[in-house]
């Protein structure tokens, strides 16, 4: 049975980043992608990393930390990221939060743009090292196996030091069926395959229909068309047959979709034509406070 909570959610801004336009539209054509970004000079386009902040009762939670600041000089500007400070720690902090405030935080995956922000700005001569010092971490089996064993072909997407930070703390747990013991039921978990073995996509219960923090499966509004993928996906077939799944489900309950890597809007409302055809409407840039 659901508790009879109250919960509300917050957009988290984190590190923004450029990546190439193509790669992050996979096989569509440019004249196609242009339409939904526009891309700078090294044909790259703008790239939220955002997190979801939730408060459920007397817990935050918080969903993903973005890239984050812990790129050297070098690998930041290689990888897009705009920013030097740690921006969610920044963001956190106009909510009237630290990291040390937070209790849980869920993973979908442990790629460096959705997990780089569990660890502190970089410093030269510094190791890293891991925030959130009270928080449980949350993240899929398979996921944390692809990350301690990564595919030559998406090695690079991992930061190495990350997994025996996490280890180490004694507060990870790692989650195979529909549900975490820390979350509890009402939230329920998606596994999906297509972007990376084990990504989590979690369902948020909401008085105003179920919010889906959707990560790299829907990354942004343009991704909701069915047949757009990104280059970063391992089984882009296998993603589309998952992403409609959901998507069906979803809209078929009044769901919103929350968006990571969207740089305009933070959230949607999904909808689906009597063609088939996925589309978004209600869109919204932030979320502050508000009602789930």
């Amino acid at each position: 049975m659901e508790r009879d909570v109250e919960r509300q959610l917050w957009s988290i801004e984190g590190n923004s980043q450029r990546l190439d336009g193509g790669a992050m539209f996979g096989n569509a054509p440019k004249a196609l992608w242009e339409r939904w970004a526009t891309p700078d000079e090294r044909n790259r386009i703008e790239l939220a990393c955002r997190a979801l902040l939730v408060r459920d009762d007397d817990r935050w939670i918080l969903f993903e930390t973005g890239i984050g600041a812990f790129f050297e000089p070098q690998l930041k500007d290689r990888f897009g990221v705009e920013e030097p400070n740690h921006v969610l720690l920044e963001s956190l902090a106009e909510v009237g939060l630290t990291d040390a405030d937070i209790n849980v935080v869920v993973l979908s995956h442990l790629h460096f743009d959705h997990a780089g922000g569990l660890l502190a700005a970089w410093e030269e001569g510094r190791e890293p090292r891991l925030l959130f010092p009270n928080a449980r971490y949350i993240v899929s089996a398979r996921a944390w196996d692809r990350a301690n064993r990564p595919h030559p072909r998406d090695k690079a997407s991992f930061i190495p030091e990350l997994q025996p930070l996490l280890y180490a703390s004694n507060r990870l747990e790692v989650v195979v069926g529909p549900s975490s013991p820390t979350l509890g039921p009402e939230f329920r978990l998606h596994h999906s395959d297509g972007h990376t073995p084990g990504l989590l996509c979690t369902e948020i219960p909401g008085q105003a229909g179920p919010v889906l923090f959707a990560a790299d499966l829907i990354p942004g509004r343009a991704w909701v068309h069915t047949s757009i993928t990104m280059g970063y996906d391992r089984f882009p077939e296998k993603l589309i047959d998952e992403k409609r799944a959901i998507m069906d489900e979803l809209a078929a309950r009044n769901g919103r979709v929350f968006f990571t890597h969207d740089p305009n809007t933070a959230i949607a409302y999904l909808t689906k034509d009597e063609h088939g055809r996925f589309g978004t409407i209600m869109p919204k840039a932030s979320l502050t406070g508000q009602v789930a």
